[in-house]
């Protein structure tokens, strides 16, 4: 009786054939993914935003008036701190948006300072 050796292993075109698979599944779930990170990023400013505003009015509620630095909200407790402009990865970069008086210097609202335009075509600091 002689011994045969079977050799087991993937031939050249079983391992194209995987590679064509995973080429072609990654193709559909790339674009998805790459988009995915703007939407967070998107959804995180308005959050971002969505606080601010609601610790100007908080602010304004408590006090009568709104403050003169954005700072204040954190000074007087009414954020822990500034929260980050996702897009420009800064604290530092929101735009305040003084009161409708020219004299008037305090905060009323509060926009984003990045540059750019989102996925819905809408410009970052018109948020």
């Amino acid at each position: 009786m002689a011994l045969q050796t079977q050799n087991r292993g993937f031939t050249l075109i079983e391992l194209l054939v995987v590679l064509a698979i995973v080429a072609t599944l990654l193709s559909i779930v790339a674009p998805r993914y790459i988009h995915q990170t703007d939407r967070a990023k998107e959804a995180a400013l308005k959050a971002n935003l969505s606080v601010l505003r609601r610790a100007l009015d908080e602010y304004y509620s408590d006090t009568g008036t709104y403050p003169e630095r954005l700072s204040s909200l954190a000074e007087r407790h009414y954020l822990r701190t500034l929260p980050l402009d996702p897009v420009t990865n800064r604290s530092d970069s929101w735009v305040p948006v003084p009161g409708a008086d020219e004299d008037d210097k305090t905060i009323v609202d509060v926009k984003s300072g990045a540059q750019g335009k989102a996925l819905d075509g809408t410009e970052y600091n018109s948020w």
